[in-house]
């Protein structure tokens, strides 16, 4: 297949943001090229945790099956600290994910990186797009015109592109992009070419990360725990195929050289980190390990990118704009993300249904969410590599302060407590009509009735994501009151003036929303026919606030939420997942008018 020099989106580098950002873009549609300058994927080592947000996103796509059918699941976190006589001992086991109750998938699930990547990759595959290997960008160049800039049908963003493995034709191309992604990891190159400055500072905790098979006689090596010794920390994530992934805390004497102060990597190997980590698992044994699996040294760094995007068509993501430790799970699963953050953005004015300012929304949530992630992983990271408390150390870190930490810390680390502030997608004026459904969080799992078949359905399940809002109408009660005030809605939204056909193309409102319907009610003798056809454009489209057959799955839905079934209440879901907005009946269009009104575009309008 030829390849065009001009493309909507181009993306440099193909690592966890960069193949997230490809698949979603390539499932929406989008004339989509993604290059990366190794030779050849990843195939083993580095990021290996999925969090339980991360879980929700993949399924959102429909990848979360090989995800959970391929991957180790952890349930369990133990914490091990320091005897009174020597040694360590398990103080407590607390739930992985805290706290349990408010995710879908209770668990984090760890899978090679490789792994990970070769489900976007087989899935970006089936819609004919490949990684181009290896290939580098070498020049970037963005136009200064502002109509160029403006307009949609340029292509304002020059990009050189070496082909590192070219022999017999041309080791350059120019390719002209609308849209420049870089997800190229920590060094980012489209970062440094375009002056983007990381603020921040590295730390001096020095630690090395090691995969083995154990041979071990401690209890919990195959259950995510977090040890604390006199001798130092340790962090053991359990993998697939019984690998086991211990990240060890070093001291200065086993990393720095003592010449020039700075830390050596040469100094260590693995048989070091080895035998590092039999000194903290004293008294209990670990053996050598037949093979090592894969290793390395790092010191732990704590930047966030000065800006995330340059003049709203050139943006970095993952790596590339953060940095932190890894111990708690979060670079991968920030960095996947960012771009599922980003993609329906840049498919939304790619399509002309938004206007280019919806891109700005970008930097305002991932930019600030990295900032959160950053102070909190300052804390983390020193509780970690602290000295735990001691009758010889009584200042040190007691194991119910590092556990607290751990517990407290658990929507952030989960990916579940992330809280997108108000912005033009992000209006919580109505927060009242939902007290419990907050706005700028994702809409949390919950179980109702299929109304038609009385078939349970994880909510979630109906929110993929597939760029449109969903537009979810809880009508509360039916009643013969409530049915003419639903047919007299139906009337006002099928307006060519409503916010609904105004912001639609070709008149086609299930192209860019999709309406679901949650009544309260008793499957006995519910009817889901009275409601008006406008809100139930799909028999699958309408859902009961009831138990299922058995009467352990659903019901109580309108009290989760914090809703009274005697009101109707508005919620637009974001493509992404997250509640954009709420709003009571008695002035839902309006708001919804102003809502998306904000950012996008009527149909028949430019950008």
């Amino acid at each position: 297949m030829p390849l065009k020099n001009r493309v909507d989106v181009l993306i440099v580098g193909a690592g966890p943001a960069g193949v997230m950002c490809a698949n979603a873009l390539a499932m929406a549609g989008v004339d989509v090229r993604i290059i990366d300058k190794r030779a050849v994927k990843v195939a083993t080592g580095h990021a290996d945790g999925i969090q339980p947000r991360m879980i929700e996103v993949l399924q959102s796509y429909g990848l979360a099956e090989r995800l959970m059918r391929e991957g180790y699941h952890m349930h369990m976190c133990a914490f091990y600290n320091p005897r009174p006589d020597g040694g360590i001992e398990r103080t407590s086991r607390v739930p992985s994910t805290i706290p349990p109750t408010s995710a879908r998938y209770p668990f984090g699930v760890t899978l090679s990186q490789a792994a990970i990547e070769d489900i976007f990759l087989d899935s970006m595959t089936d819609r004919g797009v490949e990684v181009e290997r290896p290939k580098r960008p070498i020049d970037i160049e963005i136009s200064e015109d502002d109509d160029e800039l403006s307009s949609l049908s340029s292509y304002p963003v020059k990009v050189t592109i070496e082909s590192l493995d070219a022999v017999n034709e041309s080791k350059t191309e120019i390719v002209h992009a609308k849209f420049v992604v870089g997800a190229d990891g920590a060094h980012s190159w489209v970062r440094k070419a375009l002056g983007i400055r990381m603020e921040g500072e590295q730390t001096d905790y020095i630690w090395g990360v090691v995969d083995i098979v154990p041979e071990t006689d401690f209890p919990d090596i195959h259950m995510r725990s977090n040890i604390r010794s006199t001798s130092g920390s340790c962090k053991i994530i359990p993998r697939e195929a019984g690998l086991v992934r211990l990240y060890i805390q070093l001291s200065d004497a086993d990393v720095v050289d003592p010449l020039t102060g700075r830390a050596d990597k040469s100094k260590i190997t693995p048989q070091k980190l080895i035998s590092v980590a039999k000194k903290i698992f004293h008294p209990f044994k670990l053996a050598d390990p037949k093979e090592i699996d894969w290793w390395t040294v790092y010191i732990i760094g704590q930047r966030v990118a000065s800006s995330f995007s340059v003049k709203d068509r050139v943006f970095i993501a993952g790596d590339a704009c953060h940095t932190h430790s890894p111990k708690a799970g979060q670079g991968m699963n920030a960095s996947m993300s960012d771009t599922h953050n980003l993609a329906w953005k840049l498919t939304q004015v790619l399509r002309g249904w938004s206007g280019l300012s919806l891109l700005k929304t970008y930097e305002h949530e991932r930019r600030k969410f990295a900032q959160d992630l950053i102070s909190f992983d300052k804390k983390y990271a020193a509780l970690f590599s602290a000295k735990p408390k001691t009758v010889e150390n009584g200042d040190g870190v007691s194991g119910e302060q590092f556990s607290g930490a751990f517990q407290s810390f658990g929507t952030l680390t989960s990916g579940i407590g992330v809280h997108y502030s108000s912005s033009t997608i992000v209006d919580p004026k109505h927060q009242q009509c939902a007290k419990n459904l907050i706005i700028g969080k994702r809409m949390p799992p919950y179980i109702f009735i299929r109304a038609a078949d009385i078939s349970p359905v994880e909510i979630q399940d109906m929110l993929p994501s597939d760029v449109r809002f969903k537009l979810l109408l809880f009508i509360g009660r039916m009643t013969e009151a409530r049915v003419t005030e639903l047919t007299l809605f139906a009337q006002e939204l099928s307006q060519p003036s409503s916010f609904l056909l105004k912001y639609c193309p070709n008149g086609d409102i299930s192209a860019t929303f999709d309406r679901i319907t949650i009544a309260s009610g008793n499957k006995e003798d519910f009817d889901y026919l009275l409601i008006p056809e406008f809100f139930r454009p799909h028999w699958t489209r309408v859902l009961l606030d009831d138990t299922d057959v058995t009467g352990n799955k659903g019901g109580h839905g309108y009290e989760r939420f914090g809703m009274d079934p005697e009101q109707m209440t508005l919620v637009v879901v974001r493509p992404d997942g997250y509640v954009g907005t709420i709003a009571p009946f008695k002035s839902a269009a309006a708001d919804m008018d102003d809502y998306f009104g904000s950012f996008m575009l009527p149909r028949g309008l430019d950008a």
